[in-house]
């Protein structure tokens, strides 16, 4: 420093460990103004200075862009939601990073009619994936029954399964295909019609009935962890039930078989469920159950208690 106590460009571009140039970026841009001008011109920084460029190298360090430095020097409150939003930033990125090198090895040891058909299914999918397509399939399945938002919603986020955090080329090819899936074509097949005997049209009362599966289903779940066989219980008390309010019926002998009959005609999407439970698989331990394959436990509990019925593999809604 001079005698004066400012520094030219230079001695403050050496004292930083960075190049003249650098200094005069930042001086240009705005972030590291001059303390002022020598008599020949030249700019003179301030004792103020040196940490003012170290902090806004710092920020840099952390891929923060210039604008973005230049909010926190000007707002030091700022950091902490720039902070936020760059992790933010950083968790998707990474994300994204995961899911294409599980999709590139995927593609590895495959044959080229394999190769093609799974290049076509990754490439219709976002990286990191996204539920939407999954999400508007549920929508338009439950569209006829008009639930209220609130049960709408519970259903649809129950159905719709998180994508893994930690994918591998299983889990991608899972998410692909259950893409590929929801996104085909209502008439060739790929999602079918609402069950009869969840319609309205059909005399059900579509709120009583979700409401009341969703509760099945919870009590289906830990028999499903545990392995157990479809047996009656409480569980498929509460799934008959639930039918059986929505329609508007006592629960009887003689409505267990029609409504063993019933949903073993209805529409299946037993892909879907399947296609859920390889998305979602643990790496150890027992999967948590779908609500499909709640459903097929509880029908199948149902075709052994009324003698008629789907039986184990039954529809599903």
């Amino acid at each position: 420093m001079s005698a004066d106590g400012f520094w030219s460009i230079g001695e403050l571009a050496a004292r930083a460990g960075v190049t003249v140039k650098t200094v005069r970026f930042y001086s240009d841009r705005g972030l590291l103004p001059a303390a002022g001008r020598s008599s020949g011109g030249h700019r003179r920084y301030g004792p103020g200075a040196l940490d003012r460029l170290r902090l806004i190298r710092s920020l840099r360090s952390l891929d923060l862009p210039v604008p973005d430095v230049e909010r926190v020097l000007d707002r030091e409150d700022d950091l902490e939601d720039l902070v936020a939003e760059r992790l933010s930033d950083l968790g998707t990125r990474l994300a994204a990073l995961r899911w294409r090198e599980a999709a590139l090895r995927s593609l590895q040891g495959c044959g080229p009619e394999e190769r093609a058909d799974r290049l076509r299914l990754i490439g219709a999918v976002a990286m990191p994936p996204d539920t939407t397509a999954l999400a508007r399939f549920w929508r338009r399945w439950l569209g006829p029954a008009r639930l209220p938002a609130p049960l709408l919603a519970a259903v649809v986020d129950a159905a719709v399964p998180e994508p893994p955090a930690e994918p591998n080329p299983s889990r991608v090819l899972a998410f692909a295909r259950l893409h590929a899936l929801v996104s085909g074509d209502c008439r060739a097949g790929a999602a079918p019609h609402q069950p009869a005997a969840h319609r309205p049209d059909a005399g059900v009362r579509p709120a009583v009935l979700y409401a009341g599966l969703r509760e099945a289903y919870d009590l289906a779940a830990p028999e499903l962890r545990a392995g157990r066989p479809p047996v009656a219980g409480e569980a498929l008390d509460g799934f008959v039930s639930a039918y059986a309010r929505a329609g508007g019926v006592r629960d009887i002998p003689a409505f267990r078989r029609l409504l063993g009959r019933r949903l073993a005609a209805d529409p299946r999407i037993d892909r879907y469920w399947d296609l859920v439970a390889e998305l979602t698989a643990p790496d150890s331990g027992p999967a948590e159950p779908t609500p499909g394959a709640a459903h097929d436990w509880l029908l199948a509990a149902l075709a052994g208690t009324s003698g008629e019925g789907p039986g184990p593999g039954g529809a599903n809604g």
